[in-house]
């Protein structure tokens, strides 16, 4: 018919031809797209039980010598606590528990549509500031190191102070507790998710680490 173009300008046996082509064409194309993903992708499942095949398909005409994701997503949790040195208006001292401040923003982030910036971000990347500001042993290991001890100081003194603990907080001590994420129930791998805790030595509570307070203020941690 007169104004046909493309395929439907064909005769009905090439119209069959084109369209199973254009099928295989397209079944190849998100074949090799697959492969070639799961080829870049963390190792996963897939790739360790079909690691080979992807391997036969991607080498060496397919080699990619990049990764899709960089660094690998976090496969665990980490969780900062902390507990308080309180002096109660009777000048007696105490020792607090360890008060899960992550679990804190976890609960004011479960079920809220418009979870605040600082529930989902401010103790998290606070303690990741430190941690990169530190050697294992706790030390600074540049000069934003002193910078990472007040800034988690803050944080930490802002949370504890919500959790009204009945007295002067004179010092506080905060520890990280990492668990691995368990693996789905379909997979074989075995993870360890005891929990590791990583922890602070105790620091002096001072103005500078209180909210509004001033600045310039020395801890033992800076000592």
């Amino acid at each position: 018919m007169a104004g046909r173009t493309g395929i439907a300008a064909l005769s009905l046996p090439y119209q069959v031809v084109a369209a199973v082509s254009l099928a295989v064409v397209g079944m190849f194309a998100c074949m090799h797209l697959a492969m070639a993903f799961l080829h870049v992708a963390p190792s996963n499942t897939l790739t360790k039980q079909h690691g080979e095949a992807v391997d036969d398909w991607v080498f060496p005409e397919f080699e990619q010598n990049w990764k899709l994701f960089a660094p690998n997503p976090l496969q665990q949790n980490i969780s900062v606590h902390a507990r308080a040195e309180v002096v109660g208006t009777d000048g007696g001292r105490r020792t607090t528990g360890w008060i899960d401040l992550s679990g804190d923003d976890g609960e004011a982030i479960r079920g809220n549509l418009f979870p605040s910036h600082v529930n989902q971000n401010e103790l998290r990347r606070g303690w990741d500031f430190y941690v990169n500001s530190h050697t294992d042993a706790n030390r600074p290991n540049g000069m934003r190191g002193q910078l990472s001890d007040r800034y988690i100081r803050r944080i930490a003194m802002l949370r504890l102070d919500a959790h009204h603990l009945g007295g002067r907080i004179e010092r506080i001590q905060l520890r990280s507790a990492t668990r691995g994420v368990e693996a789905p129930h379909w997979s074989d791998e075995k993870t360890d998710t005891r929990p590791y805790y990583r922890v602070l030595p105790w620091w002096t509570v001072t103005a500078a680490d209180l909210p509004g307070g001033v600045t310039g203020g020395r801890t033992e941690a800076d000592k």
